[in-house]
C-alpha cells in the first residue's frame, strides 16, 4: 500500500515537471511570439498613398505571416529615429541613406536600413514662376535645414546651373557655394516649412512628403532631380535598431512592402515622381 501511494506520488510530480517544462517551452514562447507580432511602423507626413500602400503591406502581413502593422504618424524628420532608438516603435520608414548615416554620426548609431522603399527625386517649386530661367537675379530659394537634405537640395540647385559647390565634400552646406552668379538666396529653414514659405519665397526646394500637402506638383515645378548612380544616397529604407535587424517580423513587413502592388499603387497616385527602389538599377 505505501509502495502503491509513493508511485502515485511520483507520477503526480512527474506529471507537474512535465507540465511546467511544457509551459516554459511552449506556453512562453507563444506569448512572446504574438507580442512580436505587433509591429509599429512610424512614417513622416501621412497622406492617402502612403496610407494606402502600407494597408496593402499590412492586410498582406496578417494574411501571411499573422502579423499586424500599426502605423505611428510624425509631424517632422527629428522624431521617427528616435522613437525606433528608445523603443517606442519598431520601424519607421521616412528618411533615405543620407539622412540615417548624418542621424547615427550626430546621435551615436544604432539604427540600421533593412529594407529599400522608393527613391524620390525631388524638386525646385514656384508659385511666382514657370521657367527656371525666369528666377530673377537676388532671388531667395527656401531649402530644409537638416544636414542631409540642406546636402542634397543644393546639389539640385548646383544641377538646375544656378550656384557651384565646392568639390570633394559628403555633405555640402551653404558655406560651399563657391559661386552664385544670380546672387541665389539660401533660406534654411525646416524641411516640414518649405511647402509652407512657397508664397513668400521665390521658389523652394521640397521633399515629396510635404510637397503634396502643400499643394505642389507638375504645376509648378521649375526642375527636377535627375536620378543617376549619384542617387544611391538618396534611396528611402526602412530602419529598425541595429540587434534587431534580421528579427524575423521585421523582414516580413519589407517583403510586405516590396511588392508588385506597391508599385502599381505608386505609379497611379505619384506617377513619375516616385520609383521603387528594392529593384533599381542606377546608371
Amino acid at each position: 500500500m505505501i509502495k502503491k501511494s509513493r508511485n502515485i506520488i511520483i507520477g503526480v510530480i512527474a506529471a507537474i515537471v512535465i507540465i511546467a517544462i511544457a509551459w516554459f517551452s511552449f506556453g512562453k514562447k507563444g506569448d512572446s511570439n504574438q507580442k512580436n507580432h505587433v509591429v509599429t511602423v512610424g512614417i513622416v507626413s501621412e497622406s492617402k498613398p502612403k496610407e494606402v500602400i502600407w494597408d496593402h503591406a499590412a492586410a498582406l502581413a496578417k494574411k501571411k505571416y499573422g502579423i499586424t502593422i500599426k502605423i505611428k504618424n510624425f509631424t517632422d524628420y527629428n522624431q521617427p529615429n528616435k522613437a525606433v532608438k528608445s523603443g517606442d516603435i519598431d520601424l519607421n520608414a521616412f528618411q533615405h541613406y543620407a539622412f540615417l548615416k548624418a542621424w547615427n554620426k550626430a546621435n551615436h548609431g544604432g539604427l540600421v536600413a533593412i529594407g529599400r522603399t522608393d527613391i524620390n527625386p525631388i524638386r525646385l517649386y514656384s508659385k511666382k514662376y514657370h521657367k527656371l530661367s525666369e528666377l530673377p537675379k537676388g532671388a531667395t530659394i527656401a531649402v530644409p535645414n537638416d544636414a542631409s537634405n540642406e546636402s542634397r537640395s543644393l546639389l539640385v540647385l548646383k544641377n538646375a546651373g544656378l550656384i557651384s559647390l565646392r568639390k570633394g565634400k559628403a555633405l555640402v552646406t551653404v558655406a560651399d557655394i563657391v559661386k552664385n552668379p544670380k546672387n541665389i538666396k539660401v533660406k534654411e529653414i525646416s524641411a516640414d516649412q518649405c511647402g509652407r514659405v512657397i508664397n513668400s519665397v521665390d521658389a523652394a526646394v521640397i521633399n515629396n512628403d510635404f510637397a503634396r500637402p502643400a499643394g505642389l506638383g507638375e504645376k509648378q515645378t521649375i526642375f527636377v532631380e535627375p536620378v543617376n548612380k549619384d542617387s544611391y544616397q538618396w534611396i528611402n529604407i526602412i530602419v529598425a535598431k541595429k540587434d534587431q535587424a534580421k528579427n524575423k517580423d521585421y523582414q516580413a513587413v519589407v517583403k510586405c512592402y516590396q511588392t508588385a502592388e506597391t508599385k502599381r499603387i505608386q505609379k497611379k497616385y505619384y506617377g513619375n515622381m516616385t520609383r521603387s527602389a528594392w529593384d533599381i538599377k542606377l546608371k
